[in-house]
């Protein structure tokens, strides 16, 4: 369990940091579109911020949420512009005097309301969305790393090692390129998806 909590868990950073990576890859050596070439029992690495940036199931998951996102936005925007409006409304009232007190008193009582209410919206659609977020990371973690077992039990490397950040991967900063399989991994996934798709 808490494997599995450490590995969501840098996918979770990843995701994260792949927004402000700009699609940089790391310095690890000159890449090549061939079929990585270590042997068995070997350790391989793969780049996680390029997996993310260039798997179609991340993508695609994204754009579902990047939606529903900017849809909850804009609803946010169009009830809290109109709780602006009553706000002001009222307010104008009260600065020109065309309001007796106890009806302005059920009207402050009724916009605290709805100020309330507007706090409440807001915070379960924040939920939603974090909720949402976390969803599908996991899936996206699980994929690869269902993905990675089965490459594994293929290819029977010692280890694969998961590098991120551009400037200076890490925990591979530097590695000869035959170790790198980043390519493979990104191809495999690619199509793993593409089968489950067309199901």
């Amino acid at each position: 369990m808490k494997r599995n909590t450490l590995i969501l868990s840098v996918f979770a950073a990843a995701a994260m940091l792949c927004g402000a990576c700009t699609n940089q890859a790391p310095a690890t050596g000159t890449e090549s579109a061939a079929a990585p070439v270590a042997q068995k029992g070997s350790i391989v690495y793969f780049n996680l911020d390029r997996v993310l940036d260039e798997y179609d199931m991340a993508s695609d998951l994204s754009s579902v949420v990047e939606t529903k996102a900017q849809s909850i936005e804009q609803e946010l925007n169009r009830r809290g512009n109109k709780l602006q409006s009553d706000v002001n409304a009222f307010q104008d009232k009260i600065n020109k005097g065309t309001i007796i007190r106890s009806v302005a008193e059920q009207q402050s009582q009724k916009l605290a309301q709805q100020q309330q209410e507007f706090e409440n919206y807001y915070a379960q659609k924040q939920a939603e969305m974090q909720e949402e977020s976390a969803v599908v990371m996991n899936q996206i973690a699980d994929a690869i790393k269902q993905y990675l077992d089965k490459l594994n039990e293929e290819k029977q490397y010692a280890m694969i090692i998961s590098t991120q950040g551009g400037l200076l991967p890490a925990p591979v900063a530097a590695g000869s390129a035959e170790f790198d399989i980043t390519d493979a991994v990104i191809a495999g996934l690619n199509a793993e998806y593409q089968k489950t798709k067309n199901q």
